[in-house]
């Protein structure tokens, strides 16, 4: 314990013969720390949350989504699509905001909620935004290609139901016809009521199948790939962090002027 004193006692002393060295280098760790904090281009971070698309005429037991979620993540991580991005926004993929988007872009997936979190900076709020909108435009025209057939399909099914049913009525009103009218063939209205029992089923089938169709290509069911919520941006820079630069640029200013303090003191003997 009583070396520890001495040890401490010791350091103290040093400190106090070479505080000129340890303050100059303090001094200068601090200016610089200064220096970057003010001359460092600030970023703004703009954060979209994206929906999955998906076409509720998927067959039961198949993934309604559009593409897979996991698929979306690995497209969105790919650098061709990246770069598609910054094209479609008019920037060079070789441009520094290009660099700076593809090196900031980060993914926060959320499969249980069908949402992507997506986070990418710029050097202005509004083009931080411009990056995140141009990011789901993107992935929007792609998707788009995507559900066109399924939904054709639907819709062409949808239309095919619609007919047969409007079909099936005419005949089941014909049937009643024949049926109330009775004639010379007594046989007549019999064979028309069990003709008309069935078509009556037929009806009823496909009026289930034309709701149920209606049903899924409802917006609950069918949508396109959009944003959960409108595109949040940081209301202050995030980049340089200033409480966390001169953090550090206090606490290595204080070990470098506490080296360069015993350094000098180890010169001097």
């Amino acid at each position: 314990m009583e070396q520890d004193e001495i040890y401490l006692i010791d350091m103290w002393r040093i400190f106090v013969r070479e505080w000129r060295w340890f303050v100059a280098v303090l001094l200068v760790v601090l200016a610089a720390t200064f220096a970057y904090a003010h001359m460092a281009r600030p970023k703004w971070e703009a954060t979209a949350s994206i929906q999955v698309g998906q076409v509720g005429s998927a067959l039961q037991g198949t993934d309604p989504k559009v593409e897979s979620f996991q698929r979306v993540i690995q497209r969105l991580q790919t650098l061709d699509f990246q770069n598609d991005v910054m094209k479609s926004a008019g920037f060079s993929v070789k441009s520094p905001e290009a660099q700076l988007y593809r090196k900031s872009f980060k993914l926060e997936p959320e499969p249980y909620a069908n949402l992507i979190k997506v986070s990418v900076r710029a050097l202005s709020p509004e083009q931080a935004r411009q990056f995140a909108t141009a990011t789901l435009t993107q992935l929007q025209a792609i998707h788009q290609g995507l559900e066109a057939l399924p939904l054709k399909l639907a819709k062409e099914r949808l239309d095919e139901i619609q007919t047969e049913l409007q079909s099936a009525i005419a005949d089941r009103d014909r049937l009643l016809h024949a049926a109330g009218q009775g004639g010379k063939d007594e046989t007549t209205p019999a064979v028309a009521a069990i003709l008309l029992s069935g078509k009556n089923e037929d009806i009823h089938t496909l009026q289930i199948a034309r709701s149920e169709l209606i049903n899924r290509l409802s917006p609950n069911y069918t949508f396109e790939t959009s944003l959960a919520w409108p595109i949040r941006v940081s209301d202050w820079p995030v980049s340089p962090n200033l409480v966390l630069t001169w953090g550090i640029g206090v606490f290595f200013g204080l070990f470098m002027g506490a080296l360069a303090a015993i350094g000098r003191n180890v010169a001097r003997r």
